[in-house]
């Protein structure tokens, strides 16, 4: 298959992948439709009806670019978190964001420290702008601060990723913790503190706004696509210091964001009582998983986010397994990608009719599975 001759050599270099094959893809592949999509860590109850009204509302301005001050968002934004809007950069999600992150930070050849399993992402766009990875393993399932920072200073790396709490194993540090490690950073460190999952955790969990608003060396990565439902509007936002906030602007699709989006995201915001009420159902399903999980003889991990780990207590083949098993049901999940955290598998929470479909055919695939020795030979 040919293609153009005079791609740079870094594009050149780089594997023709994506960081995670969706459910539609699988269906394409399988000619199977997935019934119950609880992989990728959407929203499964879906946004307010208020904000499906605002979509509503909205739509018939569609010919209209948004703006490209974000102004409105950012004002909402801002009032919302008790920071100005200059504290506050929008583009199309999270994974928008890291992106330009890496694109302001890092330049070919450049260290960036991150953990060995996390959300991959991020180290998509670090192989795309030229960067060498530095990953720190897990330890008990979570993201290992001091090993971070160990890295950090070892190898004067100019950025690190840390997410809390944890894509993919649902786990979290305490607010106090990751406080101290952003201030024991070097000034000359950019830490992404990915916090995608931040309303469904608890609280001990997040710190304030006011414990970092100060370092320009943190910016911190939250999102509309879990708690708020929104994940096929693609909006993401950065909280920083003005100065560091607005550098996105030097580099950023001013034209990016979509206006439907940016409606849903005020709306969102407005209502809060319906983000109060979708949580609990989020930690609802959560305990469910675990009793599916326990009911199997597997172990769920404690989880902050809207998906659960579950420990099948055996290797990555034996995971993979459960996974392409319980996809020949429609069942779509997913598990981590390195050992040892690929001994899991990850469900994501979702309505009634997902989690009893996932209830009724997990013990199904683990009995056509059976001896998992044979799990290695598939």
């Amino acid at each position: 298959m040919s293609a153009f001759s005079r791609f740079t050599p870094l594009i050149s270099a780089l594997p023709s992948t994506v960081p995670f094959v969706g459910p539609e893809a699988i269906e394409r592949q399988r000619g199977r439709a997935v019934l119950a999509r609880i992989g990728a860590n959407e929203n499964g109850f879906g946004p307010a009806p208020s904000v499906l009204a605002a979509i509503s509302e909205e739509a018939g301005n569609i010919w209209k670019y948004n703006d490209p001050e974000n102004f409105a968002l950012r004002e909402a934004l801002g009032a919302h978190l008790g920071v100005t809007s200059a504290n506050i950069a929008i583009a199309g999600g999270i994974d928008e964001l890291l992106g330009q992150i890496v694109r302001l930070v890092i330049e070919p050849g450049a260290p960036v420290v991150t953990s060995l399993g996390a959300y991959p992402t991020f180290n998509f766009h670090v192989a795309g702008f030229g960067g060498r990875l530095v990953t720190v393993p897990y330890v008990k399932d979570r993201e290992d601060l001091d090993g971070l920072l160990e890295a950090v200073k070892r190898e004067n790396a100019p950025l690190v990723y840390f997410a809390n709490p944890d894509n993919p194993m649902g786990s979290w540090w305490d607010a106090d913790s990751i406080v101290a490690f952003a201030r024991a950073l070097p000034e000359t460190t950019l830490m992404v503190l990915d916090e995608a999952y931040s309303e469904t955790g608890p609280a001990s969990s997040l710190p304030s706004i006011a414990a970092l608003i100060d370092l320009p060396n943190i910016v911190r990565t939250r999102t509309f696509s879990k708690a708020y439902g929104l994940a096929g509007s693609r909006t993401g936002y950065v909280i920083s210091t003005p100065g560091t906030a607005q550098a996105f602007d030097k580099i950023r699709n001013h034209f990016g964001m979509n206006r439907l989006a940016t409606a849903a995201a005020l709306a969102a915001l407005k209502d809060q009582a319906y983000l109060t009420e979708v949580i609990g159902r989020i930690h609802a399903a959560r305990e469910r998983i675990g009793r599916i999980a326990r009911a199997n003889g597997f172990e769920p991990l404690p989880s902050a986010t809207n998906f659960v780990a579950i420990d099948a207590g055996r290797d990555g083949a034996y995971a993979r397994a459960i996974v392409d098993g319980l996809m020949e049901h429609g069942v779509f999940i997913r598990m981590p990608g390195v050992a040892p955290l690929n001994r899991c598998i990850r469900v994501s929470v979702g309505p009634e009719a997902d989690m009893s479909l996932f209830e009724e055919t997990l013990p199904q695939v683990l009995k056509a599975i059976g001896d998992p020795a044979r799990c290695r030979n598939l």
